[in-house]
C-alpha cells in the first residue's frame, strides 16, 4: 500500500530554520551600525540646537551665555524667562535624545549684573560646552561636543574631551 504524506519532513523545516538564522546573522549587525549612525546622526543635530538656543538665549536676555541646560530649555514651568528660556524641546531639556546623554557646561567667568531684567541668576560672558556621550555602546561609538564659536567636534572614543568654556577635541566635524 503506497501512502503519500502531506507536509512537510522535520529535515525541511531543520533546513528553512537555518536559512533564517543565517539571513538574520548577516541582517542584524547592518541594523546595529544604522541604528547607531541615525543615533549620531541625531545627537549633531541635537548639538546644532543647542547651539542656535545659547545665542538666542545671549541675544534675548542680555544676560550672557546660559548656566545650564534647564535655563534654555522647557522645564514644564509657565512663561518664559531666563531659567527657563524655552528654546530646547522637554526631551532634549531632559538630557537624553536618542541614545545620548547632553550636557551644558558654561564657562568660568559668572557675571554679576545684567541689563536684563533676569533675577534668577546670571549667566557666563566666556561662553559655553555642550557635550554628547553615548549611552552604551550599542547606541553609538563617537561623543561630541561644541562651544560658543559653534564648531562641533568629535571624539572617537566615546567621551568628549573639553576645557569649559572650550571644546578640545582635535576632530572636525565637515
Amino acid at each position: 500500500m503506497n501512502r503519500r504524506h502531506k507536509g512537510f519532513s522535520l529535515i525541511e523545516l531543520l533546513i528553512v530554520v537555518a536559512i533564517i538564522l543565517v539571513i538574520a546573522a548577516i541582517a542584524i549587525p547592518s541594523l546595529i551600525r544604522s541604528r547607531m549612525a541615525a543615533n549620531e546622526a541625531s545627537a549633531i543635530g541635537s548639538i546644532r540646537i543647542m547651539i542656535t538656543a545659547a545665542g538666542n538665549y545671549n541675544s534675548t536676555y542680555g544676560n550672557g551665555f546660559p548656566p545650564s541646560l534647564a535655563s534654555i530649555g522647557t522645564t514644564g514651568s509657565s512663561g518664559a524667562s531666563c531659567t527657563n528660556a524655552q528654546l530646547l524641546d522637554p526631551v532634549l531639556t531632559g538630557g537624553a535624545k536618542s541614545g545620548y546623554n547632553f550636557a551644558l557646561v558654561p564657562g568660568t567667568v559668572a557675571l554679576t549684573s545684567a541689563s536684563s531684567s533676569c533675577s534668577g541668576g546670571y549667566g557666563y560672558s566666556d561662553g559655553f560646552v555642550v557635550t554628547a556621550t553615548p549611552m552604551g555602546a550599542t547606541t553609538g561609538q563617537r561623543a561630541f561636543c561644541a562651544d560658543a564659536s559653534g564648531v562641533i567636534r568629535i571624539n572617537t572614543t566615546g567621551s568628549p574631551s573639553y576645557t569649559s568654556p572650550n571644546c578640545t577635541d582635535p576632530s572636525v566635524l565637515q
